[in-house]
């Protein structure tokens, strides 16, 4: 049986303060592979791996959840470019079926993969900065790690 603390929590100005984080600068300094704190050092280990912690300013990247949005974002940003394009090419010029595969698919592709990365940074970037999943300073009493 687990027993949870119901000592009171006294609220003073020192546990109001809190360090200040712009959403989009966090989110930008993880588009761009780098620490959303910091902005110096790398956010990412390998393509997709994040490292466990920034080498500048040793912030945990370890509680991030990015799971699957960043591959959603990148869908609905490619289809969003491509999508229009083939139905503009479509409805305007006659073109073979397989030249339409030829230019479409691995435009798509390699788009896809350009954007992935980034995008994840952007999310980690932004999880940070809304001090979600594990980037609070203070988590809350009673709630295991994930």
């Amino acid at each position: 049986m687990v027993t949870m603390s119901t000592a009171p929590k006294i609220w003073t100005r020192e546990t109001g303060l809190v360090e200040k984080r712009d959403v989009w600068t966090a989110m930008k300094r993880g588009f761009r592979g780098r620490c959303p704190r910091c902005g110096e050092g790398k956010l990412f280990r390998a393509f997709l791996k994040t490292a466990d912690h920034c080498s500048v300013c040793s912030l945990d990247f370890t509680p991030h959840r990015a799971d699957d949005l960043p591959a959603y974002l990148v869908i609905v940003i490619v289809g969003h470019i491509v999508v229009p394009g083939i139905l503009w090419i479509e409805t305007n010029y006659t073109t073979p079926v397989w030249l339409s595969f030829a230019a479409y698919l691995p435009f798509t592709f390699f788009a896809s993969l350009a954007l992935l990365q980034p995008v994840k940074g952007a999310v980690v970037g932004l999880q940070w900065a809304l001090r979600m999943h594990g980037f609070d300073d203070n988590p809350p009493d009673g709630i295991p790690p994930v």
